[in-house]
């Protein structure tokens, strides 16, 4: 009879098992660690790129719009009363302005500039001008209080006069006037009447405004602002004209780049404030695009207090950056022209501030619907941001709710005025019941 074979065999299936394990095991932790390395790399890239600018903006000069000082209420256009000088007036000193003649372009250079803008010549004789009151003195150049000796532009009698500093080319002050030309009329625009660009000094004519720039305006009017109890809506009221000219400004496809209190100027608080200063301003393609809009260019000097985040990053500036350099003029009025993130000193401190996630702070008595707009203009991504439109609407509806409030109150004014009247003589018996009477 056959011996039975006792002997087990091992578990085949199960042993199969352990090898389909361990693979699973390497494979899952082989993915789990190339993610790693490629966020790793992915996050180096952006900090080495973040790093780069912060360096080339080093290199560069200070904006003169870094180094505002508070204004002098001596010279500011409240203050200071008209005082027109001579003829020579149209020639600023050398420490104001230095004059120099352009250098000699090329036959077929004045030709391309003659067909991008066939207006270039002159339309003005600069000897008949005469400069009043500085306004304000920018980067690219001077703005004065202005009128002719003989004759007016345009019917104008007064105007603002900007002068172009000495750096400034031909290409640059032509591009300014093609921009401001296709901006058309809008009330809440400085508009163009004039320029000549033929030779240096470059010129440019505009409409006049009675009280200078925003930022001194407010600075020197403070104490009296501060105890009007409409203040609060008089912010509002500017605050929507300014949106109102920039919702113009993104129909033209045109992006500001440069928007401050210090670019807004005052011919009547608050309903006549006017957008100015188009030096940076470029106009966009209609198929918007990352490569369409405005770019880095180290040698121009930007206003790095007003720019996003995504500038910096990622080296773009689209119309959601002009959106986030209306939160910092909302911040700016709030606080009577504050110099934006006044703890930082340089650019480049300004640059991490900003890429780190960090805000102005909300201004003491600003109203809350102001303080939500702000914190909506410095959302990230920038695609959360509102466009001007949305902002314009939010706004009107404010001034509605301000409005319907002061009917209100005024209705419940004339009321108890009309009861104190009709009640004179037991305000009378009442005084005489004295023993003074």
């Amino acid at each position: 009879m056959a011996a039975c074979n006792c002997t087990t065999k091992p578990d085949e299936r199960g042993d199969s098992n352990v090898p389909d394990m361990m693979l699973y095991i390497i494979i899952t932790a082989s993915v789990f660690i190339l993610l790693i390395i490629g966020m790793a790399l992915m996050w180096l890239k952006k900090y080495r790129f973040l790093m780069r600018t912060i360096r080339k903006l080093q290199n560069v000069e200070q904006p003169m719009t870094e180094q505002l000082s508070p204004v002098d209420p001596e010279a500011d256009p409240l203050k200071q009363n008209f005082s027109p000088v001579t003829h020579a007036a149209v020639k600023p000193r050398e420490s104001n302005l230095i004059i120099s003649r352009p250098r000699r372009q090329s036959s077929k250079s004045a030709s391309r500039a003659l067909q991008r803008s066939p207006q270039t010549d002159g339309r003005f004789n600069k000897n008949d001008l005469i400069l009043h009151q500085l306004i304000k003195a920018g980067g690219e150049g001077v703005f004065y209080k202005a009128n002719m000796m003989h004759g007016t532009i345009k019917g104008h009698s007064m105007f603002t006069c900007k002068i172009f500093k000495k750096g400034c080319s031909h290409r640059q002050v032509e591009r300014e006037v093609s921009v401001m030309q296709k901006l058309g009329t809008h009330k809440n625009l400085l508009q163009l009447l004039d320029w000549d660009i033929t030779e240096a000094p470059y010129m440019l004519v505009m409409e006049y405004v009675a009280h200078g720039t925003l930022r001194s305006f407010l600075q020197v009017n403070q104490e009296r602002l501060c105890r009007d109890q409409e203040l609060q809506q008089l912010f509002t009221t500017a605050t929507y004209h300014i949106a109102h000219a920039m919702e113009h400004m993104r129909s033209k496809m045109i992006v500001h780049c440069d928007l401050a209190l210090r670019n807004i100027l005052v011919h009547s608080f608050p309903h006549e404030v006017k957008v100015a200063e188009f030096g940076l301003a470029r106009e966009i393609a209609r198929t918007w695009s990352r490569s369409s809009s405005c770019k880095k260019d180290y040698r121009q000097r930007i206003p790095s207090r007003w720019y996003p985040p995504e500038y910096f990053k990622s080296d773009v500036y689209g119309f959601k950056g002009d959106v986030w350099a209306f939160g910092i003029v909302i911040w700016e009025m709030q606080t009577f022209g504050t110099l934006p993130y006044p703890n930082l000193n340089t650019s480049e401190e300004v640059a991490r501030y900003v890429c780190a996630g960090h805000r102005n702070g909300e201004p003491e008595q600003c109203r809350p619907e102001m303080i939500q707009m702000m914190k909506d203009c410095w959302q990230e991504p920038y695609s959360m941001r509102p466009s001007f439109k949305d902002i314009v609407r939010v706004l009107e509806n404010i001034l509605e709710n301000d409005h319907d409030y002061l009917d209100l109150d005024k209705r419940n004014q004339r009321a108890s005025m009309e009861s104190e009247e009709s009640q004179p003589s037991l305000k009378t018996e009442v005084y005489c019941n004295t023993d003074e009477c």
